[in-house]
């Protein structure tokens, strides 16, 4: 296995990184939901490819609550910066289905527009745009009851244009594309990452599960099959953020054991790196929650919150981090 190394040690006003994009001019984009601390407000950051790390913009919070908790971010074809702002994350009965899907346009680093494309949200989670579309994992439906009591989550598809679009977290919205249950007892917890493969094909993790879906499309974009396409559970416990590299294998955030997985092509599961309890600053995998490709590296954001007995994580330290794998041989 590879050893992860330290990328970055974040600015004070960072407690949780979490999802990542690259811009146009490379530099890589990071979310912060900020969860460990809630009195630090979710923001943004940008590092360039010197590793100067600065506060990009702090996210617009929603006007009923007063918060906002970006987690998966996804650039759109024109510029704009799209947010899943998960407000519910955290349990707090007054956040409870009130998250958000918002885009943001930005002139240099100045807001100069925020457009809400749905609302009250309970679970948004990971993001992806594709041909005019954005696919966001809805990890939790506690609304929808299904007949076996499992946990039902759901990947939401909406337009890039689409506004203030009122979600009820039902089986009745019509931007849902399909439905998952989460069988594992111990880990009632539901759709995360997502990513398309070289083929157009939508790849979801199932958290809970440790299990990777492959999603294919009708010629309409309706769902034609979605259906288990990778599985492992001694390799791979829990699968939060994904990403593709050219050749097509997919790197999977482990959160719940510290390990980032490689899955070829064919479906075949591999362990990549792990490591027990730590506190990340030597760059150690402290509970992974997004990976992705920069300048050849792989790029892991350690979210180092949650505590409970499903992961390996005991303890929030500060500073939170950005940990790395050199995918080169």
């Amino acid at each position: 296995m590879k050893k992860s190394t330290l990328f970055a040690k974040l600015p004070d006003y960072v407690s949780t990184p979490d999802g990542m994009a690259i811009d146009k001019e490379g530099n890589l984009i990071l979310a912060c939901p900020n969860y460990a601390i809630p009195d630090m407000p979710g923001c943004i950051l940008k590092i360039d490819k010197d590793k100067n790390i600065k506060k990009w913009f702090d996210v617009p919070a929603c006007e009923e609550t007063g918060v906002a908790r970006p987690m998966g971010i996804a650039f759109g074809p024109d510029g704009d910066l799209y947010i899943c702002d998960n407000q519910g994350w955290s349990g707090q009965t007054e956040l409870v289905r009130k998250g958000r899907i918002l885009r943001v346009r930005l002139d240099n680093d100045r807001i100069v527009k925020t457009t809400v494309v749905a609302r009250n949200m309970e679970h948004p989670n990971g993001m992806r745009i594709k041909d005019g579309y954005i696919y966001v994992t809805q990890s939790t439906m506690e609304l929808v009851k299904h007949p076996s009591g499992k946990l039902v989550s759901c990947v939401y598809r909406f337009k890039l244009d689409d506004e203030n679009i009122n979600v009820t977290n039902t089986l009745e919205d019509k931007n849902i594309l399909t439905t998952f249950i989460t069988h594992n007892p111990d880990d009632q917890y539901g759709v995360d990452g997502i990513v398309f493969d070289h083929n157009g094909d939508l790849l979801i993790g199932n958290f809970g599960d440790g299990a990777i879906y492959r999603i294919k499309f009708n010629n309409d974009l309706s769902v034609k099959s979605n259906e288990i396409w990778a599985q492992d559970p001694e390799n791979l416990v829990s699968t939060d953020g994904m990403i593709l590299d050219d050749d097509g294998n997919i790197y999977i955030a482990d959160f719940c054991a510290n390990a980032i997985v490689k899955v070829l092509p064919d479906g075949t599961v591999t362990k990549l790196a792990q490591n027990g309890d730590t506190d990340g600053f030597n760059g150690e995998l402290d509970e992974p929650g997004e990976p992705i490709i920069w300048n050849g590296k792989l790029i892991v954001s350690c979210f180092d919150t949650v505590t409970n007995d499903i992961v390996i994580n005991t303890a929030h330290e500060l500073p939170a981090t950005l940990a790395q794998i050199d995918l080169r041989d």
